[in-house]
């Protein structure tokens, strides 16, 4: 691996853990700078623009994502096993030590659902992939004769969507110490609605 790269991933795994506290459009390129030990100029020399550092900064959240939630899930029995695998992750993700201020992708989708551009693009086209994945694994349930043949494997990833974004909202903004509980009492109720 070249020095380049080395240092890139170096400014890239920082500037997350930066846009976690921060959000995407507050992370300040001075700020990072010194936080990584170089000059603005110098750290503006390995993107070309902060939109490029901040699709980098998504994709980099992308690739943590897929290794805390994504790849242990996938190991989980296929069904509703897997789906909940899916589900304890995503909660585990947002208490991970690369996102100190919790999920990047929901403070983005805060700061870009109405700002067109590349950077939103790419946050619409990785969370699409997510919901994909969870609708395939409600289909696998329900091959598993595990969920009603009658589900419909869209809304269910929808509702999953709903109860860890609300989560979310809960945990970070309303200081609510029932939020996790909440979330699981709201997960197991979606659990047994799609349950054969």
């Amino acid at each position: 691996m070249s020095k380049g790269t080395i240092t890139r991933e170096r400014i890239v795994d920082q500037a997350l853990k930066e846009a976690s506290l921060l959000g995407l459009e507050g992370l300040s390129l001075g700020h990072l700078a010194e936080q990584v030990g170089m000059s603005k100029s110098g750290l503006f020399a390995h993107f070309g623009s902060k939109e490029e550092l901040q699709k980098q900064i998504l994709g980099a959240a992308a690739t943590k994502f897929g290794e805390i939630v994504v790849r242990p899930a996938l190991t989980a029995p296929r069904g509703v096993p897997r789906v909940r695998a899916m589900f304890e992750g995503w909660l585990r993700w947002e208490r991970d030590e690369s996102v100190p201020g919790g999920c990047v992708f929901t403070h983005a989708q805060a700061e870009l659902d109405d700002k067109p551009g590349p950077v939103r693009d790419e946050l619409a086209r990785w969370q699409q992939e997510w919901k994909g994945m969870l609708a395939r694994a409600a289909a696998i349930a329900i091959d598993e004769k595990q969920f009603r043949k009658n589900v419909d494997t869209t809304q269910f990833a929808f509702q999953m969507f709903g109860i860890v974004f609300a989560y979310y909202h809960a945990k970070r903004l309303l200081e609510e110490p029932t939020a996790e509980a909440q979330a699981r009492a709201a997960f197991e109720s979606l659990i047994e609605w799609a349950s054969a």
